[in-house]
């Protein structure tokens, strides 16, 4: 019997070329912050169309037992244009036709935004919204949806924002007119008899306010450092600009308000990263409306995406059937079913485990192994997965090894270790290409 290999063309340098000085340009100015008040759309997604550089593959022939992946193809990758490719207007029109529908045929979005969504007139923000189950199918209930949602997570906000410095201002108010009870009450002030043991700062009290107050306060400075961390690179996040202020205050609020909504999670470093793009997104709309109202689109969006990976948050769950572990084995079995022999040579021969890198790729969905613009095309795919994101992440995590194999073989412990927990820019088109051939030779 053949033995089964993976052909060496997808391990070509073609595939993990640097970016060029053009990309790096391109890039710094896509996250640059609007000259104005009013949101501008970035366009990030032809940012990751631009790492692409002219190349001619000759057709390499492999047997068909031969063939662990994909058959071996003519690949011959051409320049990115200036502008927007034909691919991506055809898309965005078929895209802009499918979201302009009466209701929303969500098989058929779904199938086209799999491909990647063009980063223009604000397609994304809406395909995202509607792929995460925060706007229905039916449009004409999109208004009173967003409404209501967005009057909720004010509610939210006003009740677990809510400082306790307010109930002292109110007890020193009491005090300066406590010989005058009707006084006080006709300025609806706490009277001393509405002023339980669980209202005073030194309460330790389950129902105290102030208690709760102080628990709350170490995973609040820790959010507030984590938030001042995100995307370092970028001033869409960083800086000390008024809008940069803005939106960090925005990813604080939010991460607050799930942590006390979620005591079985609270918050756990880390989530920053995955409400990242999200938040950018949104409050890259064109439509000012949805603009100014992107930090509370953004935490239903955020929650409804982390209820498909919260189990890899919880600690107690690490070493169950749902807990990152278990997901991690997951990934370790999928590359041994695709290319036994690399599997072999990092779990066995060097003895690289999984955990080591795949810990990162996994828990914060592939942000911090590319690119920004790169992260907002690969989430196309993973969000548009029938059956979560959960299964397409390990496919491409699995793609991501397949793609560095003949690096992989050749290193030792030490320096595959490197290459993975430092993983080389890669052509993300190619990474899903690659991904999505896994997938159908799994039902195969």
């Amino acid at each position: 019997m053949v033995k089964k290999r993976v052909p060496e063309w997808l391990n070509s340098s073609l595939w993990s070329s640097s970016t060029s000085n053009e990309d790096d340009h391109r890039l710094s100015v896509a996250v640059q912050p609007p000259p104005s008040s009013t949101t501008t759309t970035t366009t990030t997604s032809q940012q990751s169309n631009n790492n692409n550089h002219n190349h001619n593959h000759n057709h390499i022939h492999t047997s068909k037992e031969a063939e662990v992946v994909v058959e071996a193809a003519e690949a011959e990758i051409t320049h990115a244009p200036a502008g927007p490719s034909a691919e991506d207007i055809s898309r965005q029109a078929q895209l802009l036709s499918e979201i302009s529908k009466k209701v929303v045929n969500m098989r058929e979005l779904r199938r086209i935004a799999s491909q990647g969504i063009p980063d223009t007139a604000g397609i994304r923000s809406t395909v995202w919204k509607l792929l995460l189950g925060y706007l229905p199918l039916d449009r004409s209930l999109w208004p009173s949806e967003m409404a209501k949602k967005r009057s909720q997570y004010k509610q939210f906000k006003d009740e677990l924002l809510m400082n306790p410095s307010e109930v002292t201002r109110r007890m020193d108010k009491f005090k300066s007119c406590e010989k005058d009870d009707s006084k006080c009450e006709s300025r609806c002030l706490l009277s001393r008899s509405e002023i339980t043991h669980g209202e005073h700062p030194l309460s330790l009290g389950k129902t105290s306010i102030w208690n709760q107050f102080f628990q709350d306060t170490e995973i609040i400075e820790q959010i507030d450092r984590d938030v001042k961390r995100t995307h370092p690179d970028m001033h869409f996040f960083s800086g000390d600009l008024p809008f940069a202020k803005s939106n960090q205050e925005a990813l604080k609020n939010i991460l607050i308000v799930f942590a006390k909504l979620n005591p079985g999670i609270r918050y756990v470093q880390g989530m920053n990263e995955i409400l990242a793009p999200l938040f950018y997104v949104f409050r890259n709309d064109p439509d000012e409306e949805y603009a100014a109202s992107a930090e509370a689109d953004t935490f239903f969006c955020f929650v409804e995406l982390l209820s498909g990976f919260r189990d890899h948050f919880c600690q107690q769950l690490d070493n169950s059937v749902v807990g990152i572990r278990s997901t991690i084995t997951k990934l370790s079995q999928l590359l041994k079913v695709h290319d036994e022999e690399l599997w072999r040579h990092l779990e066995v021969t060097t003895k690289v485990n999984p955990q080591f890198y795949a810990f990162r790729w996994i828990t914060l969905l592939l942000t911090q192994e590319f690119n920004f613009a790169d992260s907002l095309h690969i989430w196309d795919t993973l969000l548009s997965d029938l059956d979560g994101p959960l299964e397409t992440l390990l496919r491409v995590c699995c793609a991501m090894l397949i793609l560095i194999r003949r690096r992989l073989l050749a290193g030792d412990f030490t320096s595959n270790l490197k290459l993975l927990q430092n993983y080389p820019p890669t052509n993300i088109s190619h990474l899903l290409y690659v991904a999505n051939k896994l997938r159908v030779q799994s039902l195969g």
